[in-house]
């Protein structure tokens, strides 16, 4: 397949039939400490735990988290998992039992070698404003807006080392 690059890649290509109404939906990450990871995610990104789901056969937990604002997120078990499986920009933490009692439990970050797994990223109004904002609550930046050629940008890292780029809006 031929990929027409000159407007970016796929711009011109024709959508197929067969894929309307499929909707990227979430990223999963593992976290060693669920409730330090829920607190990062709350607390400092603003998003909101929309749904948990438990799996005792398994032992994991899931822990599905989105930005809300302005959404009429359904109260109803049933239908808040209906909404969640439609919406978009969903971050999913899978929390194996244990790892947070195992002093040695560390997930690969994607960036470390061998690279793969590279970052999330979230869009703000302001990016200085976020930094800051990020300083507050003594986020690791991994870069910042004023290290390296791209002043556009920083990254932060969460509590499991996961990379997330910050990016102002436009």
């Amino acid at each position: 397949m031929a990929f027409n690059t000159e407007n970016g890649p796929g711009v011109h290509e024709q959508v197929p039939g067969e894929t309307q109404g499929f909707v990227f939906n979430h990223t999963m990450i593992r976290v060693v400490d669920p409730e330090a990871s829920l607190a990062f995610y709350t607390k400092v990104f603003g998003m909101r735990l929309l749904r948990t789901s438990e799996n005792p056969n398994g032992e994991f937990t899931l822990y599905f988290l989105a930005t809300t604002e302005g959404d009429d997120v359904p109260e109803d078990d049933s239908e808040r998992a209906k909404y969640v499986g439609r919406r978009e920009g969903v971050l999913e933490l899978t929390h194996n039992w244990g790892t947070e009692k195992d002093p040695n439990a560390r997930y690969h970050d994607g960036n470390s070698e061998p690279q793969g797994f590279g970052h999330i990223c979230f869009t703000v109004p302001d990016l200085q404003a976020a930094c800051d904002w990020m300083d507050k609550n003594n986020v690791e930046f991994k870069k910042r807006p004023e290290d390296g050629r791209m002043h556009h940008i920083a990254f932060v890292k969460d509590p499991d080392g996961y990379w997330i780029e910050l990016v102002e809006h436009g």
